[in-house]
């Protein structure tokens, strides 16, 4: 579906490389609740990007995916989120690193349980 067609675009983006990815985890809908379960997932891609190029080129996939923003937490076809970058603190008004939201949401935490390993240094937690 479409979120593995948005893995795959995203690993063949100069600069970005796929490393690993979570299970997939149907979830509740947040917010505007007319509308499917959601299908989530995280994946840990190395990067020579900057945070903002970054999430300008995840961006273009879900715009190339169908994404279009009309309804806030509505339905969509994709949605990528950058939830951290490694040694990056970030607060500006279109990113803030880490996601501020991040250790809110079981839908998001829970895939990213899969690909982050416990002895990681990864600031995480």
């Amino acid at each position: 579906g479409n979120l593995m067609e948005a893995l795959e675009r995203l690993d063949e983006v100069p600069g970005i490389s796929v490393e690993r990815v979570s299970n997939l985890y149907e979830t509740e809908p947040v917010g505007y609740v007319d509308q499917p379960m959601f299908l989530n997932m995280a994946t840990a891609v190395s990067t020579s990007l900057s945070p903002h190029e970054l999430l300008a080129e995840m961006q273009r996939i879900e715009k190339q995916l169908g994404r279009v923003r009309h309804i806030h937490w509505g339905p969509r076809t994709v949605d990528l989120d950058l939830l951290w970058m490694e040694g990056r603190r970030l607060d500006t008004p279109d990113l803030v690193l880490p996601h501020p939201r991040m250790q809110e949401r079981a839908f998001v935490l829970r895939p990213l349980a899969d690909i982050v390993f416990e002895l990681e240094p990864s600031g995480l937690y």
